[in-house]
């Protein structure tokens, strides 16, 4: 079936928003809905504004399918979410039926940073890059792998799990059980939890006023905008997630060697403060052959890469390629 011509549905569901994009076959976004996912809710009642915010962009297109992008551990196969840390409630979770008997249109699931690098491989900056990790630094730390030019998702469809990679055996406790988790060194809530842990000790800091005086107002956020008004704790914290983040970089640059890693998510607005520092870690400590080959940059599609990579799944199952399949 040709889609050279239809439109394609993408749905990035987040803890907080739910972006669904209604775009061309090249990427170009044509309509939007944004919601707020209301997590707390529960399922029904969030999938309910799923499918009010895709009844808004269909309605009179001629639509090819629907992709949709969910953070957490999904049977692709069956199309059901397993688990999702940001979705309250949502166990073995059928969304790929539910949607598909509402709208009686091809629907496809995946993990959100999964579609973040199948996104930004089609239509942002990995175009043409057959080797690529995205990395997605948010409350948590997500990842998307494209090997020889396919997604890699492993046997069971829960590949790409970046976050969870082991960087202290006796770091702090991580929400997925384990302990000392990238994540709870290089994510967003790294740098509040730190901040927290800085401020209560009674270290001077301008955190407390960009928090509004309450301690728990401090977000990742707040330290980086205390970091350009000249902070010295902010710019310290900073400073830290970045030296955590390159040790995460190392490992994924000493295992993937791959030719481009994009640094995606809500930190990756921190852009140079961040990154530069962190690269200069992976210059450091990598193995120097893959050091050398790698080229770690900004994402470019910001916050429409989920619901874009949603729009590239749509793509590549009806064209037949089937990538991570």
């Amino acid at each position: 079936m040709s889609v050279t011509k239809q439109l394609i549905v993408g749905v990035d569901v987040g803890g907080s928003k739910i972006n669904a994009v209604l775009a061309d076959p090249d990427g170009n976004i044509e309509a939007r809905s944004l919601k707020d996912t209301l997590a707390h809710e529960g399922p029904d009642a969030v999938i309910g504004r799923i499918i009010e915010a895709i009844s808004q962009l269909i309605s009179g297109a001629d639509v090819a399918g629907i992709g949709i992008g969910v953070a957490g551990a999904h049977d692709t196969q069956r199309g059901v979410i397993t688990s999702s840390p940001n979705l309250p409630g949502w166990h073995n979770t059928p969304l790929c039926d539910i949607i598909q008997r509402e709208f009686n249109l091809p629907t496809y699931l995946q993990n959100d940073c999964t579609l973040a690098a199948l996104g930004e491989h089609r239509f942002g900056a990995g175009v043409d890059v057959d080797n690529l990790v995205y990395v997605g630094l948010g409350t948590g730390i997500g990842g998307g792998i494209i090997a020889d030019g396919q997604v890699y998702t492993g046997t069971s469809g829960a590949g790409g799990e970046i976050g969870h990679m082991i960087i202290d055996v006796n770091g702090p406790p991580c929400k997925c059980g384990s302990s000392g988790c990238w994540e709870t060194y290089a994510s967003g809530t790294a740098v509040a939890r730190e901040a927290v842990r800085q401020m209560e000790a009674g270290v001077p800091t301008a955190i407390r006023r960009y928090a509004g005086g309450d301690v728990n107002k401090v977000t990742a956020q707040t330290v980086f905008q205390a970091a350009q008004d000249g902070d010295y704790i902010a710019h310290e914290l900073i400073s830290r997630t970045a030296y955590y983040l390159g040790v995460g970089l190392v490992n994924l640059v000493n295992i993937f060697n791959p030719e481009l890693i994009l640094i995606g998510g809500g930190l990756a607005k921190m852009g140079s403060l961040l990154l530069d520092p962190a690269i200069e870690v992976v210059r450091e400590r990598a193995f120097e052959i893959s050091a050398k080959a790698v080229r770690i940059e900004l994402a470019q599609l910001g916050d429409d890469v989920g619901a874009l990579g949603a729009v590239a799944l749509v793509l590549q199952k009806k064209c037949g390629t089937d990538e991570g399949e």
